[in-house]
């Protein structure tokens, strides 16, 4: 049996899931969120817990099993607490600036980079070298923080770069051949 899918999921005070054929449906104080319940996985509810079970033993199916209920806990913070993602941006010039639904990045090019914030993800800059990325779905804010980090990779020599708050970097030594500079 999957160890992640045989344990239940506990709804806090203020959480109500919705059980439909297709998925399931949460809903808390920070707002809604659907998840995907695959054929062969069922859901069901008693009190303040949620259980999924599978249907039969296959590889596939206990696959899946762990999967839903792994989407279902993160969905349940989600709507609960949400979830957040710092970047710091390290180089000299560099710096963040949002102004409406616009993050403006200067990173050492020509032109500053533009990024449009997503209607469900809220950024704020807390320093002009920190940034904060929140919302309910750990997804997006993943692929949001993402993005804005593949605007400027951390350079392995310099350690320049938009970097995840903790994130440790590993400095190359320059090549063995170069004089000077």
């Amino acid at each position: 049996m999957s160890r992640i899918g045989k344990r239940p999921i506990v709804l806090p005070d203020g959480v109500k899931v919705q059980i439909g054929p297709a998925g399931l449906e949460f809903e808390g104080k920070k707002g809604k969120l659907r998840t995907p319940l695959h054929e062969g996985i069922s859901a069901k509810a008693e009190g303040n817990q949620l259980t999924l079970s599978r249907v039969d033993d296959t590889k596939e199916h206990k696959a899946l099993h762990g999967l839903c209920r792994a989407l279902a806990q993160n969905a349940v913070l989600g709507v609960s607490q949400g979830f957040s993602k710092q970047l710091e941006i390290v180089g000299v010039g560099y710096k963040a600036k949002l102004e409406k639904d616009r993050l403006e990045l200067a990173l050492g090019y020509a032109r500053p980079v533009v990024f449009e914030v997503p209607k469900d993800i809220e950024i704020v800059v807390e320093k002009p070298t920190l940034l904060t990325i929140r919302g309910i779905d750990k997804q997006r804010v993943g692929k949001v923080a993402d993005e804005i980090k593949r605007f400027r990779k951390p350079d392995p020599y310099k350690l320049k770069g938009i970097r995840y708050v903790g994130e440790r970097l590993i400095k190359k030594e320059r090549k063995a051949g170069v004089t000077g500079a």
